[in-house]
């Protein structure tokens, strides 16, 4: 995975991929929304906001800020937020979720929603998560893992070599993402398609 492929995978997704993905992600997208943004006046990042599909979820009283590697899937975004009137978004901004241009510890919640297995480094991905939430406050991931099934396992290894063109690494693990003393899992939800996909919930900050 690199960013201009991931950049082209996008832009061939962008004209389709609420009608496409919308659906399949619906489920984990809402409930990761209302574990993000249960309190007023919250500010939250959503990391790989892509077409916005997320953002008429959160709280109208809440300040929500998205980035995302994606132009086109950006330009899909704003045009939500204009059309739905969505005044609770403060920006949506191209960006790296690798080295984020933004302020440490802004955000008390930061989630990334089917972005894991996108970017070429989940560690930094997490680290730049981490910094930019502030202490004791929460992050969101959602992503597909790979299965223990035996079956479904080896149809993702042979889509591994893919991944480049499918814009995700079919086989990524859980136990991939990083959990040190200070940043430790507080529970992992099956999401969408009978737990094919997870949210996994940190808290940043001792427990």
């Amino acid at each position: 995975m690199d960013i201009p492929s991931i950049q082209n995978t996008y832009r061939r997704y962008a004209g389709h991929y609420d009608v496409v993905f919308g659906p399949i992600f619906h489920q984990g997208r809402k409930l990761a929304v209302e574990l993000a943004n249960p309190a007023p006046k919250q500010r939250i990042l959503e990391v790989g906001v892509g077409t916005g599909l997320s953002l008429p979820f959160y709280r109208p009283d809440s300040q929500v800020t998205g980035i995302d590697i994606s132009p086109e899937m950006l330009e899909k975004a704003r045009k939500r937020v204009e059309r739905q009137g969505l005044d609770h978004v403060e920006g949506l901004l191209e960006m790296d979720a690798e080295q984020m241009e933004l302020e440490s510890g802004a955000y008390d919640t930061v989630v990334a929603m089917y972005v894991a297995s996108v970017v070429p480094n989940p560690d930094r991905l997490i680290n730049e998560m981490r910094r930019v939430c502030r202490p004791g406050g929460e992050i969101i991931i959602i992503n597909h893992f790979a299965s223990k099934h035996p079956v479904l396992r080896r149809f993702e290894d042979l889509l591994r070599p893919l991944s480049r063109t499918l814009g995700f690494r079919p086989d990524m693990e859980l136990d991939s993402l990083p959990e040190y003393d200070d940043f430790r899992r507080l529970q992992v939800i099956n999401t969408n398609l009978f737990g094919y996909w997870k949210l996994v919930h940190y808290r940043n900050g001792p427990l």
